[in-house]
């Protein structure tokens, strides 16, 4: 029986794997950044040597790094650092988690061998991040995904209900497109890719381009939400810095993989589905 070691466990994403690992019989142990609980272990990233005592003490044959934090880069690159070197010292077969962040959009369509090129904080962090792995251990496998939704609990669902309530100022961006994916199928794609020798960089998204406008619609039209209640706008009229047409190419995925990476129409039809 095979032991997982998942960073970021009670996260959106670490969640739906530590569920589907132990549906699967996986011995599962978690790390979270605040209080311990049950299953889960207070672990901060950015402490080398605490990461190293915590996987040596578990000892796991993979480890999933699902931890991240959205602008600190001491968590995201030097905390992947940590979970890499600590991994490969006890010989773990190491699956991280990186995103489709690391690119700027002008080339609009991203397979594997596509180099990163950032144009803001978060973005970089991650491709400091994938940098430090692969140096790290070469065997280890880089998953750049996209928006993860799933089960209302996505970043992306909370932030519609938000405008929508008037919890949350901002609009969504008509100009800002993207692959999402359901966090199961995520999930499961990283469990699969865990349990072969896959290394390098693999794109596990959603076959379907979809604005980050027309998401948030979807998920009005799913949670009863009244879609005039949503504003919209355009990355260029905002005047912020960010990558608006990034689509990742996940051919390699869908030929190596038995799960299926659903397009957010068919998964949003469906009560938080």
């Amino acid at each position: 029986m095979s032991t997982v070691l998942i960073t970021g466990v009670t996260g959106h994403l670490g969640t739906s794997v530590a569920a589907r690992a132990a549906a699967a019989g996986w011995v599962v142990t978690g790390s979270r950044f605040r209080s311990a609980g049950p299953g889960a272990e207070r672990l901060d990233i950015r402490d080398r040597a605490a990461v190293h005592d915590l996987v040596s003490r578990v000892r796991p044959d993979v480890v999933i790094h699902t931890a991240a934090a959205r602008d600190d880069w001491r968590t995201i690159a030097d905390g992947t650092a940590h979970v890499a070197l600590a991994a490969a010292a006890v010989g773990a077969r190491l699956v991280h988690v990186s995103t489709d962040a690391v690119f700027s959009g002008g080339q609009v369509h991203y397979d594997e061998s596509a180099l990163p090129d950032p144009i803001y904080r978060y973005g970089a962090a991650k491709a400091a991040a994938e940098t430090a792995v692969a140096a790290i251990d070469p065997l280890a496998a880089l998953i750049r995904t996209s928006l993860i939704l799933g089960h209302g609990t996505g970043q992306h669902e909370r932030l519609v209900h938000d405008l929508a309530s008037g919890r949350a100022q901002g609009a969504l961006f008509t100009d800002m497109v993207r692959m999402p994916v359901h966090v199961d199928d995520l999930a499961g794609a990283l469990l699969e890719v865990a349990a072969t020798p896959y290394a390098g960089v693999l794109n596990v998204a959603g076959p379907e381009a979809v604005s980050r406008y027309d998401l948030g619609l979807l998920v009005a039209a799913r949670d009863g939400l009244d879609p005039q209640s949503l504003p919209s706008s355009t990355i260029a009229g905002s005047g912020l810095n960010l990558a608006r047409d990034v689509r990742l190419n996940c051919d390699r995925a869908r030929s190596l993989l038995t799960v299926r990476l659903r397009g957010a129409r068919e998964f949003l039809a469906g009560k938080t589905a």
